[in-house]
């Protein structure tokens, strides 16, 4: 491999699998080298009950990665969600003083002021986005570098995180003999991944659809203006079918994959299906219509949920699209109930710009640890940009 060549790579631990994705960064490109998948253990609920079992699942993966890119995985940007997950905005100010030109410096010291938040007992700050700069009360500006002002205020997102589930996670990575150069929170690296900038100023939102968690972003003129987790996931889905078929949950996740569909009209619903026998009860037949009247009502109840957060915004009347991220959006139907909740275009959201990337990777499931990876990857080109920047100046110094 030439010397030019970095590598990156990012870690979706996710409570039923941990996906890993290598990447390798030459001439600002990104090419898969890689790949890895385990089943995940230690989680209840989208909350780490057993570091030592998170550790060894992102270690199998991890493992697994390294023998298909053939190169060795040091370090990682970790994907972060679940409940915990809580945004808000803020806003910050700066007397410059007498009118002139508004520098970097300025900038600095106005978003310094908007993340100085108190924040709660166990909260961490995870990331912090300026949203929108104003200039002498004149508001809009997206860059007011090089404007003439006397004051500067700016409108930030800011996104909080656990500091207990935060440090569970950075510390089970660590276990494994990993090092994380971030956290992301994940629907942010599935939208990085799936989801050009113009497609962000119109407005968009993502959202990730995990078996034991369910978190949105949601971009307007290539801003986050939310970013949330909602009480629905896949598994709630999986149980109510299991309830409704009275069968058992590894037989309803394969019921549900098969033959699941979340609206009904888009398939024969007419047909039968048969279900799996057990101890008790010998093979039985049910309507397909059965199955997805069960999967319907559970998806518009998602995306319900979805609708109230965008208009809690005010961004009912502006949203473009939603793209659907995670396991869970691969059910058949996901989509059209998406358009008629939301009003909206809806699509399913996978990995772009990745060269050499599979066919069998053209899966929501991958999103996410592609577009962590793909994080890792402008992380690394920057830091190899400082890089070279520092050493081109210590040769013309003569240091």
């Amino acid at each position: 491999m030439a010397d030019n060549v970095l590598i990156a790579a990012g870690v979706d631990a996710g409570s039923a699998h941990t996906r890993v994705v290598v990447l390798e960064l030459e001439n600002a490109r990104v090419r898969l080298l890689g790949w890895g998948e385990a089943p995940s253990q230690g989680w209840h609920k989208g909350r780490i009950a057993d570091q030592k079992a998170v550790s060894d699942a992102i270690a199998e993966a991890v493992r697994a990665a390294e023998q298909s890119a053939h190169a060795q995985i040091g370090s990682a940007v970790l994907g972060l969600g679940g409940a915990n997950i809580v945004s808000s905005d803020r806003r910050g100010g700066y007397d410059i003083g007498f009118p002139r030109e508004i520098g970097q410096n300025d900038i600095n010291r106005v978003i310094e002021r908007a993340r100085r938040v108190q924040l709660q007992e166990d909260e961490m700050l995870l990331h912090l986005f300026p949203q929108d700069f104003t200039v002498d009360g004149r508001s809009g500006h997206r860059n007011p570098r090089g404007m003439i002002g006397s004051r500067l205020e700016v409108y930030v997102h800011l996104v909080t995180a656990s500091t207990q589930e935060h440090h569970a996670l950075v510390g089970a990575a660590n276990l494994a003999h990993l090092a994380v150069e971030d956290t992301v929170f994940e629907p942010l690296a599935a939208s990085y991944a799936s989801i050009v900038p113009e497609d962000r100023r119109e407005g968009v939102v993502l959202i990730d659809i995990g078996a034991h968690s369910t978190e949105l972003s949601v971009y307007y003129d290539e801003a986050p203006l939310l970013s949330s987790s909602l009480p629905i996931c896949g598994d709630h889905f999986t149980r109510d079918v299991a309830r409704g078929l009275l069968v058992n949950p590894e037989d309803a996740e394969w019921i549900k994959e098969q033959h699941g569909c979340a609206m009904l009209g888009l398939t024969s619903d007419s047909s039968l299906i048969e279900l799996p026998s057990s101890a008790h009860r010998g093979p039985r037949e049910t309507a397909r219509r059965e199955l997805n009247m069960i999967l319907e009502a559970r998806a518009v109840e998602l995306f319900e949920f979805v609708a109230e957060e965008i208009r809690r915004i005010g961004m009912e009347q502006s949203l473009m699209a939603a793209v659907l991220a995670g396991g869970g959006a691969r059910l058949q139907g996901m989509c059209d109930v998406a358009e008629k909740i939301l009003r909206c275009q809806a699509r399913i959201g996978l990995a772009t710009g990745i060269l050499d990337w599979p066919q069998e990777l053209e899966d929501p499931a991958w999103t996410t640890a592609a577009g962590l990876a793909m994080y890792s990857a402008r992380l690394k080109f920057r830091a190899d940009l400082d890089r070279k920047k520092t050493g081109f100046i210590s040769k013309v110094l003569g240091e």
